[in-house]
C-alpha cells in the first residue's frame, strides 16, 4: 500500500493528499452518520486526466476507492466502507463552458449546484434540479444520487437534465457518454442515464453537461396554514386533480414549523399550525394570475387557517427560507439526524404520514415530517444521538419499518437520496433475487472488479455476476468510446 500512495502523492503532490488520521475524519461519513470508516488516504485531483491517472494506479494495485463531492448525500454513498482511498473532487469547481443559444453548461464534478445558476443568472437561466442543500451540493454527487429537489415535481430530476458526461471507468480509461446534442443517439443506449444514479459505482464523472433552462417571466409563491394535516394533504390532491403543474408543492410539519421557527432559518410559519403548504407557480403572468385564483381556492375548500403570497424575489426567499433550512434546524433537536426518503401515492399520504408517526411513537423516537406533496416522496426526520447505542438500535428499526410501510403503500424505499449503505439490506424488501442480478450484471460492465465505490447499492452477495449475462451492446459500446 505504501508503493500505492507514493504514486498517488506523485501525482498530485504532497498538498493535495492527505494521509495523517486526524485530518481523515473529514471523511469518515456524509450526512447519514451512522455508518462511518476512516479513508486509507484522501487524493484530490483537478482534472480529468489526473484522475485516470490515480484510477489506473488503484486499479493495478486492486485498491477500492470512493469518489467524493461535497458529501452531503443522506445515504452513505461516498462513506469509504471498504479499506478505501477517497478521490476528492471539490478541486473541480469550474464551469467550462456556458452555451446560452443551446441552453447547456459544461461544469467539472465540484461545482457547486446554487453556483451554476448564479453563474448564468445574468442571461435569463438557471438549472432547474435544486436540491435543499444546493447551497453547499455539488453536481457531480447531484448525477451520482440522481438528486431531486422541491422542484422536481415540475422540472424533474437530475437525470433529466443531463445530456452528456466524460468519465474515468474503473479501469482508468476515460469514456463520453451522451453529446451535446442528447444523451443518445437514434436506437442506442441512453448511457447518461444509466450512469446517472449509478452512486459512484459505474466511474467518475469529471466533465458533466447539463441543461439549462430559462427563468420563468413570472414566480407566484403561496404559503397556507391548516389545522390539520389531511387538510393540507387534500388541497395537494386537489391541486394536482386539476391538471395543474407547480413548480414545487412542499408540506411541513408543525414539529418541524417549531424547530425552524426556534432557529436562525425562521421564516414567520405560524407555529400553532398542524402543518403548512407551500406551492410555487411559474409561467407567463396572464396564465399566473388564473392559476394562483384557483390554488387560493383550493386552499379556502380545505379550511386554511391563514394565506400568504410572494411576488417579488424577497417576499419569496423568505416563504422559502424555512423549507430550505429545516433539514438544519434539526439540529437543535440532537446530536445527529436520520433523513429518510420514502415515496408513496400521493392519495396515500395520510395514511402513510399516520403510520409514521405510529411507527415513532412505538420506537420512542422523535420524528418529523417535511417532504415534497406533489411527488409523494417522504422525508420522514428521526432526531437521535449517535452515541447512544440503544437510541441508534431503535432508530434503524423504526426507519426500517417506515420503508417497509411505504411499500406496502405502493410506494418505494427511495426518491431521490439513493440507497449507499443505508438502504443496502432493505433491497430484497422490494426487488426480487432476480431484479438484484440483473442489477448486478449491468454493474459488472462498468466496474467489473467491484473496485469502484465497493459495499454500496447492492447487498454483497450480488457482486460478482458475469459482464456475458448482460447485452453485450453497452460493454462494447463502452468499449468503442473508451481510451487509454
Amino acid at each position: 500500500m505504501d508503493a500505492v500512495l507514493k504514486s498517488l502523492i506523485a501525482i498530485v503532490g504532497k498538498h493535495r493528499a492527505i494521509v495523517a488520521r486526524d485530518a481523515l475524519l473529514a471523511w469518515e461519513c456524509d450526512g447519514f452518520t451512522v455508518h462511518k470508516q476512516l479513508p486509507l488516504a484522501v487524493v484530490a485531483p483537478e482534472t480529468t486526466e489526473e484522475v485516470a491517472a490515480l484510477v489506473r494506479i488503484l486499479h493495478a494495485g486492486k485498491v477500492p476507492f470512493v469518489p467524493r463531492g461535497a458529501g452531503t448525500c443522506l445515504s452513505g454513498g461516498p462513506t469509504p466502507m471498504a479499506p478505501s482511498v477517497v478521490i476528492e473532487l471539490a478541486r473541480m469547481n469550474r464551469v467550462l463552458q456556458v452555451a446560452a443559444d443551446d441552453l447547456y453548461a459544461v461544469v467539472q464534478p465540484g461545482v457547486v449546484n446554487l453556483d451554476l445558476t448564479t453563474a448564468v443568472a445574468h442571461l435569463g437561466l438557471h438549472y432547474a434540479p435544486d436540491p435543499s442543500s444546493q447551497s453547499v451540493c455539488t453536481i457531480g454527487g447531484n448525477l451520482a444520487e440522481n438528486s431531486g429537489g422541491p422542484h422536481c415535481f415540475k422540472y424533474g430530476m437530475t437525470n433529466d437534465h443531463v445530456l452528456s458526461a466524460v468519465v474515468v471507468l474503473p479501469d482508468g480509461s476515460i469514456a463520453k457518454l451522451g453529446s451535446e446534442a442528447g444523451p443518445r443517439a437514434p436506437h442506442g443506449f441512453d448511457l447518461p442515464a444509466i450512469f446517472c444514479g449509478s452512486e459512484g459505482t459505474f466511474g467518475i464523472a469529471t466533465e458533466i453537461t447539463v441543461r439549462l433552462c430559462r427563468d420563468a417571466e413570472a414566480v407566484h409563491t403561496l404559503l397556507a396554514s391548516f389545522g390539520d394535516m389531511p387538510s393540507a394533504c387534500r388541497a395537494v390532491s386537489q391541486i394536482v386533480g386539476a391538471g395543474m403543474v407547480p413548480a414545487a408543492i412542499e408540506i411541513l410539519d408543525q414539529a418541524t414549523i417549531r424547530a425552524v421557527e426556534a432557529s436562525i432559518y425562521r421564516a414567520g410559519y405560524p407555529e400553532d399550525a398542524a402543518a403548512v403548504l407551500l406551492v410555487e407557480l411559474d409561467g407567463p403572468v396572464a396564465v399566473l394570475e388564473e392559476e394562483t385564483a384557483e390554488v387560493r381556492n383550493f386552499f379556502a375548500q380545505n379550511g386554511a387557517l391563514r394565506i400568504e403570497a410572494a411576488t417579488s424575489p424577497t417576499e419569496r426567499k423568505k416563504l422559502w427560507r424555512g423549507r430550505k433550512g429545516a433539514f438544519g434546524a434539526m439540529g437543535r433537536l440532537n446530536t445527529d439526524l436520520y433523513v429518510l426518503d420514502g415515496v408513496v401515492p400521493r392519495t396515500k399520504l395520510v395514511e402513510a404520514l399516520n403510520g409514521i408517526y405510529a411507527i415513532g411513537k412505538k420506537y420512542a423516537v422523535v420524528l418529523t415530517n417535511v417532504f415534497h406533496a406533489g411527488d409523494g416522496n417522504l422525508h420522514p426526520n428521526i432526531s437521535y444521538d449517535g452515541r447512544n447505542v440503544e437510541e441508534v438500535a431503535r432508530v434503524l428499526a423504526a426507519g426500517r419499518e417506515i420503508l417497509q410501510l411505504c411499500i406496502d403503500l405502493g410506494g418505494s424505499i427511495s426518491g431521490e437520496h439513493g440507497i449507499g449503505t443505508e438502504k443496502l439490506e432493505h433491497m430484497p424488501m422490494m426487488y426480487t433475487e432476480a431484479d438484484l442480478e440483473v442489477m448486478a450484471r449491468v454493474r459488472s460492465v462498468f466496474n467489473k472488479d467491484n473496485l469502484c465505490n465497493p459495499d454500496k447499492v447492492l447487498p454483497s452477495r450480488h457482486g460478482c455476476a458475469e459482464v456475458a449475462k448482460w447485452p453485450a451492446m453497452i460493454a462494447r459500446v463502452l468499449d468503442g468510446e473508451g481510451q487509454s
